[in-house]
Parts: structure tokens; C-alpha cells; sequence
């Protein structure tokens, strides 16, 4: 005999509230954390400045309807787009993700907390802005930091223990949902209505990994942020015009997250909320590779003087790493575009072993053409080193160690190269600050006039003024 469900609506789902009053409650003192997010805002931006160089990437900019005017609306750096902060929202995180250039942060998921920019600043513009048209206080850049912050936070923090790749989901609903959080807010949405309009975010079909893994790595992994942020923003905007919510998303029976996508387990958080996460963020300083790459990059770079005069002689090349640059980067066989490329570990050895360098027009076709390249990742076995994986799940470590040695056909070989901490970790942050200052100031020049370039960056150097400056003021600064 059928029973009828019960149809009593539950109080909200702890997970829920416990991000929602973080987000309307916390107060972040770490002047570490701040002073990280304005280094995270230089390089997140930047990275998006460059990207506006590649063609791929510039057709998914602008308005979804040409000629389309929005008074006040939100732009998008390095462009004269006026847009929606729906699309506005796309626009930005595609730029600063396409090119997978900027912060990371690996644990059981990993992801790119900087993603969440492209909701945060098209939101902080367009509020900005209306706020000027209504003679009301406009947001200050202190206000875009704490907004970065929290929601680094909220996707650091649900990804420390949450393994959404192991069950084919995209790393980009964390994104989808810390964006959710921080906009809503930043909207000024109550801690009701951001619980509500969390809950629309795990509702959603979630991506599928699919498009980052073999046989189908393709283009889609470098917008499918700026679609997270962009839904949203979208989300909170329908929730402020009093969208009701789902206070059991997660853990109703059969119907809910947990049950339904997640294999009937339930989310554990090993640390509670604050600023943990932008205070370890790891930056990608010198090289557009997956991060997990990263270590494996450096080490090729000091081996490419030992061996370049000898890529015929060599036999084998042995590499070392930790379990999830196994799982998620390693490949063999034909490798079919950007995006195949800069997700494929031996690509990214084989590059600078022969040209001493990786640069993100390294993963062009016309250079993949080159012969040598395929030839040397024939050569390549790879394998996890049980401590290298222990290293980097622990949570006082959070190591992404890589080490490769080259053998030649005469019997010879290096030295094993091992680099454990690459150079935009927290514990190398002395040393990869200015190399990252250096990168911005580069990126920049990509775009704008020398004056305009030096503004920028000579503002962003200046922490105070930065930090109360008008969010339409910083942004007038970006438009070309």
C-alpha cells in the first residue's frame, strides 16, 4: 500500500544557514586575508586582461542581443561592454578564467575561488553605479575584497572534505553556489532570503566534469564559471523579487541533493568559516598549466638546459606525482586542442624540457604541430608517490609535489628534480609577490596605454586608497 509523503516543510538545512550567517554576520579582521585579495584582484584581473588576446574567448563577450542598452549597467574590464550583471557576470568570469592562469585551491575538490570575481564585480558595479544615480553611497573596493574573501571561503572551505569530481560533477557549482551567497547579500538580501536563494543553487542540474577529462576536453571547461556566476547572480535577482525557496534542498528524502546527485552522504566541514582560505589561496604565477602541473613545470625548466641538446638521446623520462594529477591530468595519445593541452601533465613536461618555457601560446595548434612533443610524452611513465598524495591532502602542508628525472640511451641520467611547493604557495609568498606584481603590470600593458596601465597598477599598490575607492570609479579605470 502507497503512503502519502509527508508534506511538512522543514526548517532550513544547517549547511544552508551556517554559509548564510557567515555571509550576513562575520566580520573578517585578518589584514592577511585582505592584503591576499587585493594580490588575488591584481592577478585575476589581469589574467582576464589577457585573454581578451585570444579570438576563442572575445566571442562569447557582449550583449546576448546587439545594439542592447542598459543604463547603468555593469562592465566588463578592458572592453566598452555596458551589460546586464547577468551577462556581465558571464562576460567577466569567462575572461579570468579562459586562460586557467590565475588561483587555485586543491583539496577533495579543487577549483579557482577567483572565479567568483565575475559575480561579485559586475554586481558591485552595477549597485555602484545605481547608487551614484540615487544619490545613495556607492560600494568601495573594501567592499569587492570582503566579498572575495567570503567567498573563497565558501567554496575552500565546502571543498576541504566534498569530493564532487569523484562523482563526475563540476567543481564550478562550489562556485555557482559561494557567488549565490555573497551576491544575494551584496543585493541585501536577509539571511532568509540568501538560505532561500542558496537553495536554488543546489536545486539546478549541476555541470558535468565531462568536459575537462578525455574523450571530450573541449572549450566549454573555460566559460563554464562565468555560466555559474552568471546563474548566480540570476538567482539572487529572483529571489530579491521574492522567489520562495526550498529549505530541504539537500536532505529531503529520495528528492534531495544528498539522496538524488550526492550517494545519500552528507557534507562534512573539518573547519568552520572565516578567512582560512584566501589567506592559503595558491596563486598560478608563472605558468597558464593546471595546478597540479605546476611543481612538474618548474622542475622541467631546471632540467631544460642539462638535456637540450639531447632530445634524440633520450630514453625515458620518469615522473613522479601525487594521485590527483594521475587521475585528472595525465594522458596519452592524440591531444585535439587548447584545452586538451593544458589539462594533459606530459604536455605541459614536454614543452619547457624543449623550449625552456610555458606560455599560454604554447598550447596553440602551430606549436603542438612540432613533432618533438608528442615524441617525448611516449617517453614519459608516470606514477603516484604515496607521500607526495599524503603531503597533499594535509591540511598543515597542502604540498603539490612533482619530480622528474631524464634517462638516456647511453645509460646516463640527470638528477631527479623534485619541487614540493610550487612558487604561488603560502609558503613561498615572499618570493612569488613581486613576481606576481611583475605579471600584472605585463598584463595590463596588454591592454591599455602606458598611462593608463601605470594608473591601475599604482592603485592597486596602494592598499588604503584601493580599498575606498568606488567600485564605478575602479571600474572607469578599465574601460578602454
Amino acid at each position: 500500500m502507497h503512503s502519502a509523503d509527508a508534506n511538512v516543510r522543514p526548517e532550513p538545512d544547517k549547511e544552508l544557514v551556517d554559509v548564510a550567517r557567515y555571509v550576513t554576520d562575520y566580520t573578517i579582521t585578518s589584514r592577511e586575508a585582505y592584503d591576499t585579495a587585493r594580490y588575488c584582484l591584481m592577478d585575476t584581473l589581469g589574467c582576464g586582461l589577457l585573454a581578451l588576446r585570444y579570438p576563442d574567448c572575445l566571442r562569447h563577450l557582449g550583449p546576448l542581443v546587439h545594439g542592447t542598452v542598459v543604463p547603468n549597467g555593469a562592465r566588463v574590464p578592458g572592453t566598452q561592454f555596458v551589460l546586464d550583471p547577468v551577462k556581465a557576470a558571464f562576460d567577466i568570469g569567462t575572461l579570468v578564467r579562459w586562460l586557467d592562469f590565475n588561483d587555485t585551491w586543491l583539496a577533495a575538490e579543487w577549483g579557482h575561488p577567483s572565479d567568483n570575481l565575475g559575480a561579485i564585480l559586475a554586481v558591485a558595479d552595477y549597485l555602484s553605479l545605481r547608487n551614484k544615480a540615487a544619490g545613495r553611497p556607492p560600494l568601495v573596493m573594501r567592499d569587492v575584497l570582503t566579498a572575495m574573501i567570503k567567498a573563497h571561503e565558501i567554496q575552500g572551505i565546502m571543498a576541504l572534505e566534498n569530493s564532487f569530481n569523484r562523482i563526475g560533477i563540476d567543481h564550478v557549482v562550489l562556485v555557482k553556489v559561494a557567488s549565490t551567497a555573497v551576491v544575494t547579500h551584496m543585493i541585501g538580501g536577509s539571511t532568509e532570503q540568501i538560505i532561500s536563494a542558496l537553495s536554488h543553487a543546489w536545486a539546478d542540474g549541476q555541470s558535468l566534469r565531462t568536459y575537462r577529462h578525455a574523450p571530450n576536453t573541449g572549450s566549454r571547461k573555460s566559460w563554464a564559471a562565468g555560466d555559474a556566476t552568471s546563474r548566480a547572480v540570476r538567482l539572487a535577482l529572483m529571489v530579491m523579487k521574492g522567489e520562495m525557496g526550498m529549505p530541504g534542498v539537500l536532505s529531503a528524502k529520495t528528492w534531495g541533493f544528498y539522496d538524488a546527485t550526492f550517494r545519500g552522504k552528507k557534507f562534512t566541514f573539518p573547519l568552520p568559516y572565516g578567512s582560512y582560505v584566501m589567506e592559503h589561496i595558491l596563486f598560478k604565477i608563472s605558468f597558464p598549466a593546471e595546478f597540479h602541473a605546476q611543481t612538474a613545470v618548474e622542475c622541467s625548466l631546471k632540467l631544460h638546459e642539462q638535456i637540450k641538446g639531447r632530445i634524440d638521446h633520450i630514453d625515458r623520462i620518469e615522473i613522479r606525482t601525487q594521485e590527483p594529477a594521475v587521475r585528472i591530468i595525465s594522458k596519452d595519445g592524440p591531444l585535439h586542442n587548447y584545452a586538451d593541452r593544458d589539462h594533459c601533465l606530459q604536455y605541459m613536461i614536454a614543452v619547457p624540457l624543449l623550449f625552456g618555457q610555458l606560455t599560454a601560446d604554447h598550447y596553440k595548434d602551430d606549436v603542438a604541430r612540432d613533432p618533438r612533443i608528442d615524441a617525448l610524452r611516449a617517453r614519459m611513465k608516470v606514477r603516484e608517490d604515496e607521500q607526495y598524495s599524503k603531503d597533499y591532502y594535509d591540511p598543515e602542508k597542502r604540498a603539490i609535489p612533482n619530480a622528474i628525472q631524464v634517462f638516456f640511451k647511453d645509460g646516463s641520467s640527470t638528477e631527479e628534480v623534485e619541487v614540493k611547493y610550487p612558487i604561488g604557495h603560502r609558503r613561498r609568498r615572499s618570493e612569488g609577490i613581486p613576481v606576481l606584481e611583475a605579471k600584472f603590470r605585463n598584463n595590463l600593458a596588454t591592454r591599455f596605454s602606458a598611462g593608463q596601465a601605470q594608473a591601475v597598477y599604482d592603485l592597486c599598490q596602494d592598499r588604503d586608497r584601493l580599498e575606498s575607492t568606488p567600485v564605478h570609479a575602479f571600474m572607469d579605470m578599465l574601460v578602454i
